[in-house]
């Protein structure tokens, strides 16, 4: 049985459909999903004997009739935006709308929102199915989706990651961002959408890994001719850098030092262990 994995939204949720004939990634098919029918993008094929009975088959694979829906439909999406954000003025409700959605049968159109709070808007939605006649779903998300919707350029100047690439947001601490030694600055560590960078979390395994094998910060290590103090370590370079007794500072491989002295904390632990004992 053959199964193609679609995407609906760029960068957004994944669903798997059967299908028969020929298909080619980034075709584009019409499929039913949890908003209603839409024209999706084929991102993967796969092949497996054994179908999950909850796997639905794609409907068709997208005609030219279906783009010049679909076409018309963004006429549509633009003018429900319009309406739907005046309608919000007017009845001062604290929400932010960020994009809408036309169903390829025009049985549904979908506002996506952002709110600090919860939002009523119950009067909202039937003056938007008085002028659109249709079903009206109002869904609220979160601002890591506002970001992935609108994309943007991040602090490195490369498009956000999850515009790009990054489907699902895992939780970011601030104990990873010191275990990657960066500048606790909120402005510095802080994404488009305001929260933590998510390359902060999958950066972070990388960085994790090497701290188990790296010599600690500020301990005493030794590199052939070079000893000094640890005080910077680069996990991406699999490096140190020592200060020497005159001040200098050298560069050298993880590998190659050998910790002559743990660092005070520890020396301060130790010291409490064998007062213990």
């Amino acid at each position: 049985m053959k199964i193609a994995i679609v995407e609906f939204m760029r960068v957004g949720q994944l669903y798997p459909y059967t299908y028969e004939g020929e298909l080619k990634i980034g075709d584009r098919v019409i499929a039913e999903y949890e908003r209603g029918l839409g024209m999706g993008k084929v991102v993967k094929l796969l092949e497996n004997d054994v179908i999950d009975e909850d796997i639905r088959p794609i409907v068709r694979k997208a005609t030219e009739e279906d783009f010049k829906v679909y076409q018309e439909n963004k006429g549509i999406e633009e003018e429900a935006f319009k309406v739907c954000k005046k309608e919000i003025e007017d009845l001062q409700l604290n929400m932010k709308l960020v994009k809408v959605d036309c169903m390829m049968d025009r049985k549904k159109i979908v506002f996506y929102f952002t709110s600090p709070t919860r939002v009523d808007f119950r009067t909202l939605v039937k003056r938007l199915a008085a002028v659109f006649k249709t079903r009206i779903e109002m869904r609220q998300i979160g601002v890591r989706d506002e970001a992935r919707i609108i994309g943007g350029l991040g602090l490195c100047g490369d498009e956000l990651c999850c515009a790009r690439f990054l489907r699902t947001f895992n939780p970011v601490s601030m104990k990873m961002t010191k275990e990657q030694n960066l500048n606790i600055n909120v402005k510095k560590i802080s994404g488009a959408c305001g929260r933590l960078m998510c390359c902060l979390w999958y950066e972070h395994e990388t960085y994790e890994e090497f701290l188990k094998i790296a010599p600690p910060m500020d301990s005493m290590g030794k590199a052939g001719d070079v000893e000094g103090k640890v005080v910077y370590i680069n996990p991406i370079k699999k490096t140190v850098i020592l200060r020497t007794q005159e001040g200098l500072m050298v560069e050298v491989p993880a590998d190659d030092v050998k910790v002559t002295s743990p660092p005070p904390r520890e020396e301060a632990k130790e010291y409490e262990r064998g007062a213990e004992s």
